[in-house]
């Protein structure tokens, strides 16, 4: 049992490791979250705003359809279409129909939304460093692992027919 965790909660004990455990890695993801909220606020984002923008700019200067955007969202949000939107009326981002099919808009990050990721960067990285510098690489890379096992359930996310073709 760790004694972070049990002063954090002020819970002496847990009904199984399996129960400490998911409440370490929710803490853990509670304050990573905090971190990031006040970063983004600070910079007139939210965190799925943020998370949009870094999506784009990892396929830049292509874009995503609204549906490709959702599937790769590290957090699911209910209403990628008005998320777009509001970055749209910043000028972070743009809409444009595609060429293959003009029914579907492609969204692409603007030069403006890649300056404002250039300048969150610093930040993010900073907060990365101050919450895992604790850590060593090796150690980093278990962490990933251990958490994988967790989020790449095939049980939690049945696959129909069509999608395993």
């Amino acid at each position: 049992m760790t004694k972070a965790l049990s002063r954090r909660l002020k819970q002496p004990r847990f009904s199984s490791a399996q129960q400490e455990a998911l409440l370490s890695v929710v803490v853990a993801a509670g304050t990573i979250n905090d971190l990031m909220d006040v970063v983004c606020e600070r910079h007139g984002l939210t965190r799925s705003q943020y998370n949009v923008l870094r999506i784009l700019r990892g396929v830049y200067p292509e874009g995503h359809p609204r549906c490709e955007i959702a599937q790769r969202m590290v957090e699911r949000a209910p209403d990628v279409t008005r998320l777009v939107d509001r970055l749209q009326a910043q000028g972070l981002v743009r809409r444009s129909r595609g060429s293959n099919d003009q029914r579907q808009a492609i969204t692409r990050i603007t030069a403006k939304g890649l300056k404002l990721l250039e300048s969150i960067h610093p930040e993010v990285e900073a907060n990365g460093i101050s919450l895992l510098g604790k850590l060593s690489d090796t150690e980093c890379h278990e962490l990933s692992r251990l958490s994988s096992l967790i989020f790449d359930n095939p049980e939690l996310h049945p696959t129909t027919d069509a999608q395993q073709q």
